[in-house]
């Protein structure tokens, strides 16, 4: 709609009407016709039936655009993860899923597609059409890449349409319980005694439990050699293994293996300890000022219409206003995260400037 139109219909739709026709926009439409001598001498409609159809029809676009809106979703909708199934972007992302399938009686699929830190899966969604038929499952690598990767097919903040954030979650730094250090303290004094000797996993380059890592090796002044997976679940198969000695794990991913003992967690990596682990103390005990939380939401390819991610994000808000999805993620150490499209983009933007620091810090690059 041209910006003559748009003021138009905010008139019509805001001023008094006579017989469904605004008085103020009668004038304007009868000056327009002066440009169209071939309506003048063809249409033999009465001057206000006319000029109440060309009123109406101004406002068809914006209608057509509600009605769409309500409409969605008409057909499944896919959800693009950039990790492995069974990951804490996995888990967070079916269950949301699961909540919003059941909403609006629509399938909303997960389609998994791991491989470099998450960005296979963005530039698919970058690449789809922007209809809200397909999303992605963002998350904090998202904010990471656009300064660990210097060769990127889109720009994040460019070419994605924030729709809502969903949780924050912690990780957990973990050993085998064999592991010579019962705490973090210990775990410095080994580190510094071996330096480059140990190995520490990731689910891939990029990735928050990546960045928790980077960050602790600045401030507690340690060297580690990072050693990136696909995703959450092999990373911790080879730590079970013992073929890596560490990791910084979410802790949806690895918090039964905690529970269960097969894993022992020095410390969670919020600034205070969790309600799900509340023997385990934070890192920021024995590092002063260490924080690092990873966090997820929904986003859609830029140009999606406000209706449908205003649709999208009241649903989503609305589940996490719900107890037992609240309680579903508490358990996995998760807690909810609710905001509007604008909180989630200014979200992304702080996120972006913060680890991009210590991208540049640590002098990382993925390509």
């Amino acid at each position: 709609m041209s910006l003559h139109g748009s003021k138009l219909f905010h008139r019509l739709t805001t001023t008094k009407q006579i017989s469904g026709v605004d008085e103020g926009i009668l004038p304007t439409c009868e000056k327009g016709l002066k440009h169209m001598p071939a309506i003048n001498t063809a249409m033999k409609l009465p001057r206000r039936q006319f000029l109440r159809l060309a009123a109406l029809a101004i406002g068809v676009p914006a209608m057509s655009r509600m009605a769409g809106a309500q409409a969605y979703p008409a057909r499944p909708v896919r959800v693009f993860v950039g990790f492995a199934a069974g990951g804490a972007p996995d888990i967070a992302a079916r269950l949301m899923a699961q909540w919003l399938s059941e909403r609006f009686g629509q399938q909303f699929i997960i389609e998994n597609r791991p491989g470099a830190g998450g960005n296979i899966a963005t530039e698919a969604v970058v690449e789809a059409s922007a209809d809200g038929y397909t999303l992605l499952q963002a998350g904090l690598q998202n904010a990471v890449n656009a300064t660990l990767y210097t060769r990127l097919k889109y720009n994040f903040i460019r070419d994605m349409a924030p729709v809502a954030s969903i949780t924050h979650e912690n990780y957990c730094m973990e050993v085998l319980p064999s592991f010579p250090a019962s705490t973090v303290a210990e775990f410095i004094a080994y580190a510094k005694a071996n330096p480059g000797k140990l190995n520490m996993a990731s689910p891939g380059n990029g990735t928050g439990p990546h960045m928790a890592g980077e960050l602790f090796k600045i401030m507690a002044g340690v060297d580690m050699v990072h050693i990136p997976y696909r995703g959450s679940p092999p990373a911790l198969t080879d730590l079970l293994a013992g073929q890596v000695q560490m990791m910084f794990s979410p802790m949806s991913s690895s918090i039964e293996y905690v529970r269960g003992g097969k894993l022992r967690a020095l410390a969670v990596t919020s600034a205070v300890r969790s309600e799900a682990l509340p023997d385990v103390p934070a890192v920021a005990e024995f590092v002063p000022g260490f924080q690092a939380s990873g966090w997820f939401g929904i986003c859609a390819p830029a140009k999606t219409p406000a209706g449908i991610i205003d649709r999208l994000n009241a649903e989503i808000n609305a589940g996490l206003a719900d107890a037992k999805l609240q309680a579903r993620f508490a358990d996995l150490g998760a807690t909810a995260f609710a905001g509007s499209p604008a909180d989630f983009a200014r979200h992304i933007a702080a996120e972006t400037e913060k680890w991009g620091k210590v991208v540049r810090a640590a002098n990382l690059r993925a390509d």
